[in-house]
């Protein structure tokens, strides 16, 4: 049989999802054959990690006009037993038979300040009907966290028995740990991650502005490329005079992990999320973790975080404190997250998406 996997967001924050199902779906032996649907950018790299599987190379992009017409003939030239969707947006008038990974309910939830507001209100409400039509077609939907298929089963109004969860993971970056020159010598607090509304950036700035009148040394680290979303952040603090937030723009692999190795807290302060996997590679570089305790959060991080309500800004500093003056607790925070994140497997979440395709195809 023929199972092919919709991977136009390979190379994404989303997409790394996508790319270690494929990698370790590949390490496993199946009688399924494979083909991979994605953008020309990305075949190169298909065709390392999953040599045995065609790659179907496309342009289309996602949650356009193209997407329903054009990706749909792609689909039903392909003519596989099975497709996986890595993600909600897919041809709502494909057929046959679907997978279809909701990694979460976050963006018809929270604005983009990035984006035209009228524009993007009504790509919600699109988005919306696009979310309920792909799971009523799907034969099964996996789910990054119990939390994630409740609020989906809710919210689209399907049977329990269509839902799969299965856990994502985290690696250990290879590189070595290269030195932020900028950071020598400093104690910071960081956070790695995209910008957008929903990761609370800004109530974690008013939190870190009450954690420097007790330690007036401090910084705190923002990391990831800018773009629009950092730079209005980034304009607020230096309108208000906040010193020693530091935003590093793009970073390499090597000098996050160092990072990670070398921050006094890793803070996570999202207002939603469908796993969490940054607070998780924190884990396994030994950063002890501050986290939210909003939506799958405590289920993810289980007893290796301190949590906070994201909405207080007091609260946050509070746990933050703890932390940096309790050397007990800190020791004990990152003990657990090493054993916390080792519960986490993509090879074994790849075996779990192959026994869903199982029971699609066979059951």
């Amino acid at each position: 049989m023929l199972i092919a996997i919709d991977a136009r967001e390979s190379g994404t924050s989303t997409g790394r999802y996508i790319d270690k199902l494929i990698e370790n779906i590949a390490k496993i032996n199946t009688d399924y054959d494979f083909n991979i649907i994605t953008k020309p950018d990305r075949v190169e790299y298909f065709k390392k990690i999953a040599p045995k599987f065609y790659v179907y190379e496309t342009n289309i992009k996602e949650f356009t006009f193209s997407e329903q017409l054009n990706f749909l003939k792609l689909l039903k030239q392909v003519d596989a037993d099975l497709v996986h969707f890595g993600m909600v947006q897919q041809p709502v008038l494909y057929k046959g038979k679907v997978v279809t990974t909701i990694h979460d309910l976050t963006t018809i939830r929270f604005n983009n300040p990035s984006k035209n507001l009228i524009v993007f209100k009504a790509k919600q409400q699109i988005y919306k009907w696009v979310i309920k039509k792909a799971a009523i077609k799907s034969r099964a939907i996996i789910t990054p966290s119990e939390f994630v298929k409740n609020d989906v089963m809710k919210f689209t109004n399907q049977p329990a028995n269509k839902f799969f969860v299965t856990y994502e993971a985290a690696d250990k970056i290879k590189e070595k740990a290269e030195v932020i020159k900028k950071l020598t010598d400093k104690r910071f607090l960081m956070y790695v991650g995209r910008p957008t509304t929903h990761k609370n950036l800004e109530r974690l700035i008013e939190s870190f502005e009450l954690l420097k009148i007790k330690y007036p040394d401090l910084y705190l680290v923002l990391a990831g490329k800018k773009d629009f979303n950092y730079q209005q952040i980034e304009n607020k603090v230096k309108q208000k005079g906040i010193k020693n937030v530091y935003f590093t723009g793009y970073i390499t692999e090597s000098q996050l992990r160092w990072l990670y190795e070398n921050c006094l807290v890793y803070v996570f302060p999202s207002l939603s999320e469908g796993f969490g996997l940054p607070g998780i590679e924190a884990m396994i570089h030994g950063a002890p973790v501050a986290s939210s305790k909003a939506t799958c959060l405590p289920e993810i991080y289980g007893d290796a975080a301190e949590y906070f309500n994201p909405l207080d800004i007091d609260d946050m500093a509070n746990n933050i404190i703890k932390i940096i003056e309790d050397r007990k607790l800190k020791d004990e925070l990152i003990k657990k997250g090493y054993v916390q994140a080792k519960r986490y497997s993509w090879q074994k979440m790849a075996e779990q998406t192959l026994s869903i395709y199982d029971k699609v195809l066979k059951g």
